[in-house]
């Protein structure tokens, strides 16, 4: 009778009760006539320009032609991706020389296999692993510019387009986070020196924007350097670049370590652990645990400032995009090339912060485990 009982209440409950998603969405979108006339507007609005973004880029879209004139030819009123089918190997490999791009291909499957032990910790023979993974950054500037071990050189004048971002991006990731957690150690020494040093050296690099220390590495720097010295420009773009990342990273590590509760200090220190024991076995993967938003942020943001590299005359692939726009067979195109550019940035950039968000879900299990 009970049982009965129950049943009947749960077909008289409301459909939003039983069914959850139902229930989130008349909450949250058809809660009171406002956001009722709000929600059908914004249904229609997506409509008109989905259903029109969809008939331009796809329905009436040419993916092979080699020329605007020929797009237009085929469809008048479609979107032109020959100007991305035609020259998509100049947006990767730029004006890298052809013989040698295989260097490239070898670089991007060695980056794959560096990344594998830092973002799995299951990895089979992960310690070694990780050591290629520390040896990598040389393995591929050797690959890519040559001059040792019977590689021919190849001049960094020639790296542009994507690998450009990705050389740049992955150079300023990998050393800005050793540099931001030793200049966020130095920031909080005992030391005055140390902590006068970083101190300064932060505030500086925070109070100046990148395209100034790009402009100085660009064209200032050579004034400073001894007449004739030949300093390679993509190496000065790499310093300053990794030197700016890092002072954000210093903050954003030293945030951690205020977060930090004081009782994991003293717990350190009645158990007797020295500075650098505490600091590997206790602070260290809690601030990192802590200050994985911000640091993933740090990351994004940097790999998006690569762009700015086309101010001072590298060519990224926006700076690839507008040299081709510049010819008269693709003059016309800027949306199609903007959109390839930006879904390159966009698949990068949301695949870091699926990853971070999967980080934190997974540390706090482990954390919630080691409390139960």
């Amino acid at each position: 009778m009970a049982d009965t009982t129950a049943h009947k209440d749960e077909e008289q409950a409301p459909i939003t009760e039983r069914i959850p998603a139902v229930g989130w969405v008349w909450k949250n979108l058809f809660s009171t006539p406002l956001n009722t006339v709000l929600t059908l507007f914004s249904l229609w609005l997506i409509w008109k320009v989905g259903f029109s973004f969809v008939d331009w880029a796809f329905l009436k879209g040419v993916l092979f032609a080699d020329s605007r004139v020929a797009c237009r030819e085929i469809s008048p009123h479609g979107a032109c991706w020959g100007i991305i089918s035609e020259r998509f190997d100049i947006f990767v490999y730029g004006r890298y020389p052809h013989e040698h791009r295989w260097r490239v291909n070898l670089s991007f499957i060695l980056l794959i296999v560096a990344l594998a032990p830092v973002l799995w910790e299951t990895m089979p023979f992960r310690k070694r692993g990780l050591l290629f993974t520390v040896a990598y950054p040389f393995i591929a500037g050797w690959l890519l510019a040559g001059g040792l071990f019977g590689l021919d050189p190849v001049n960094t004048r020639n790296f542009s387009g994507f690998m450009l971002t990705l050389v740049i991006g992955v150079t300023g990731i990998s050393l800005s986070l050793p540099i931001g957690v030793a200049l966020a150690l130095a920031r909080r020494s005992s030391m005055p020196v140390l902590r006068i040093i970083a101190v300064v050296f932060i505030e500086f690099i925070r109070g100046v924007p990148l395209i100034t220390l790009l402009f100085i590495a660009s064209v200032l720097l050579a004034y400073f350097l001894p007449p004739g010295t030949d300093f390679d420009l993509i190496i000065r773009v790499l310093i300053m670049v990794t030197l700016f990342a890092s002072a954000y990273m210093a903050e954003v590590i030293r945030g951690g370590f205020q977060a930090l509760p004081r009782g994991q200090y003293e717990a350190a220190e009645a158990l007797g652990l020295s500075y650098w024991k505490s600091l590997q076995k206790i602070y260290l993967p809690q601030v990192l645990r802590i200050s994985i938003p911000g640091i993933v942020n740090s990351f994004i943001g940097l790999y998006k400032d690569t762009t700015l590299v086309i101010i001072i005359g590298l060519l990224d692939p926006l700076g690839i995009g507008r040299s081709l726009l510049s010819d008269a067979k693709w003059a016309g195109l800027a949306a199609e090339m903007y959109l390839f550019v930006a879904l390159f940035y966009f698949i990068s950039c949301f695949a870091m912060s699926r990853y971070s968000l999967y980080l934190e879900r997974k540390l706090e299990r482990e954390q919630a485990a080691e409390q139960n």
